[in-house]
This record gives structure tokens, C-alpha cells and sequence, in this order.
């Protein structure tokens, strides 16, 4: 039994031939015939060759592509596999629940830790109920008010990225979007414990920011990390939103392009095709560059933290 795939357009070519393969399982599995098994074989080894050639030179928009990807694996499979005892805590003691951030508190590799992170949904249900990742100001309220009470406890706090950005909706302005965006960014600065953000996706202007203002921001090998959509962006500059792939380009959005520019401090790498193809890899692999992350920041004071996380922003401003 063959996993559920979803092929974008630029894995046409794997599509093609991981479909012969399976055609010819299938013939296999009934005449049993050892020349169809080695037929097989080929045809995975010239699959998986495909695939690595494909992803080892993805443009920016097609890193979009896979950034998301509907298999990807989302905050709630991060959650899962890297967070025991996990306790939600909900409501921003002013209007009410956002389930577009979740939060609360666990252990992570017998650790007490603060977790936040944006989940946009897997089915139509799920996706409903967390609003796609766009988190409402109720969401980034909450997310201050954790980032508060792990401080005031100096337990760490990781961050996993993934929206397109946050809600633009009337509602969420009427209540001040902009103000607790702006509150929850402050929170994150201003902890004196150390905190790490790991960008799964999409990682999309101040929504992201708000919870991504960290000591040390990593991103997956094919995330990504922009001021805006490159379709948003298309319609601004040149009043096209199909000039999308341009936009890509020219925002320099890749995790590659980020780390080169000092915005991000680390790059996790990915399985051959994407996290999609074997996610428990994704996650594994993501497991242990949080762990070194937080590490790294062991032995410093709070005000040592504080500090140096003021100053990485700082330099980002001065050097670009």
C-alpha cells in the first residue's frame, strides 16, 4: 500500500515515472515475476534520482510551492512528536480564544519549555477552526501573555512559524490587530529567558515577526520568509499578481537567500523531495537543531539574553 502523494507541477517528471512503478507493483504483486521487480527497482532509483536533481535546484517560486504543500507537516505534527506532557492554555483574558496560535507548556527533550506556533489545518474542518494560521488579536495576545508567565518562570520559549500572514478581516482591525502584533513582537524581545523560532512553512510579514523576534530564528530547508505573499507583492509593484514568480525572485524569500543576509541563523535540512515526502525525518531532524539552538544559550545571563537578541535585530537594520 502505497502513502497518499500530491505532486506540484514542477514534479511532473517523478510523478510519471513513480506512477509506472506503481503500475507495475500492482502486475507484480499478482504474476510475482523476479523481471518486473527489477524493472521496479530501476524505476524508484531513477525516481529518487529525479527527485534530487529537482529539489537540489528549486527556484524561489517553486520553494513556495513546497512551503505549502498540503502534506507538509504542520505545527499540531510538530507538537506531537517533540513535546511531551503538553498543557494548551487558551484565551487572552480580554475577548476570547484563537486557535489559529496554539500555546502552552511542556517538556521538550526533558526540558520545561513555553510552545507557540501558527497551525493553518489539514482538512476543511481543521482549517476552519484554526482560520488557516491567520491569527486573529486574540491570538497574538495570548502568545504575550505566555511569552509573560514563561518569563516570569525563566522557562524557554520556542516558536513555530506558519502563515500567510495575519488576519486582515474588519473584525480583527476593529479590535487592534496592528496594536497586538505590535505586543506580541515586544513580548518576544523583551524575555530574558532564551527563545527559538523554527519557520515550518510559510513564514508571512508581522504575523510571523510577532512570534519569530527570537534569540535564534531557524528555518526548514524550503520554507519561507517574506514581508509579504509574492502574489500581494506581484499586485503592488507591477499590478500583476501573476508576475508572482518574479516577485519570489526578487524578495529573496528562500532560507538560503536569508541566511546569507543574516536574517535568519540556521537552516535545517530537508528530506529528498521535501518534508512532505518523509515527515517524521522533517520532524526528527527539526527536533535537534531546536536542541542545539537552545544549547547554544545556556550559561548566559538574562540580561545577556536580552542583549544579544537586541543586537542581532539591530544589525540586520545596519547591515542591509
Amino acid at each position: 500500500m502505497q502513502a497518499m502523494r500530491s505532486y506540484l507541477d514542477f514534479e511532473k517528471p517523478v510523478a510519471e515515472l513513480e506512477a509506472k512503478a506503481d503500475e507495475l507493483r500492482g502486475v507484480a504483486e499478482s504474476s510475482g515475476s523476479p523481471a518486473l521487480a527489477k524493472e521496479i527497482e530501476q524505476l524508484e532509483a531513477k525516481a529518487a534520482a529525479q527527485l534530487k536533481e529537482l529539489y537540489g535546484a528549486l527556484t524561489p517560486w517553486q520553494k513556495t510551492m513546497v512551503a505549502r504543500h498540503p502534506l507538509r507537516p504542520h505545527f499540531v505534527d510538530y507538537l506531537a512528536a517533540l513535546i511531551e506532557d503538553f498543557t494548551p492554555l487558551a484565551g487572552d483574558r480580554a475577548f476570547g480564544e484563537d486557535e489559529a496560535i496554539i500555546g502552552g507548556f511542556g517538556r521538550f527533550r526533558g526540558h520545561s519549555v513555553c510552545v507557540l506556533g501558527q497551525e493553518k489545518g489539514s482538512d476543511t474542518e481543521t482549517r476552519l477552526k484554526h482560520n488557516f494560521g491567520m491569527a486573529m488579536p486574540e491570538g497574538y495576545r495570548k502568545a504575550a501573555r505566555l511569552m509573560e508567565l514563561a518569563d516570569r518562570f525563566e522557562i524557554p520559549v520556542l516558536s513555530f512559524v506558519d502563515t500567510a500572514g495575519a488576519y486582515p478581516g474588519i473584525g480583527a482591525e476593529e479590535r487592534g490587530q496592528a496594536e497586538a502584533i505590535a505586543r506580541s513582537t515586544d513580548a518576544c524581545l523583551s524575555l530574558g529567558s532564551p527563545n527559538v523560532a523554527l519557520v515550518i512553512g510559510e513564514g508571512g510579514s508581522g504575523g510571523a515577526v510577532a512570534i519569530a523576534s527570537c534569540n535564534t530564528v531557524l528555518m526548514m530547508e524550503h520554507a519561507i520568509y517574506t514581508v509579504a505573499s509574492p502574489e500581494a507583492s506581484a499586485s503592488i509593484l507591477w499590478r500583476d499578481s501573476a508576475r508572482a514568480q518574479d516577485a519570489a525572485t526578487n524578495m529573496k524569500i528562500t532560507a538560503q537567500d536569508l541566511l546569507k543576509f543574516g536574517i535568519i541563523d540556521g537552516i535545517v535540512p530537508e528530506p529528498s523531495g521535501g518534508a512532505h515526502r518523509a515527515p517524521e525525518q522533517a520532524v526528527e531532524a527539526a527536533g535537534s537543531a531546536i536542541e542545539a539552538a537552545l544549547a547554544q544559550w545556556a550559561g548566559f545571563s538574562r540580561d545577556e539574553i536580552r542583549a544579544k537578541r537586541a543586537e542581532k535585530f539591530l544589525a540586520i537594520g545596519r547591515k542591509l
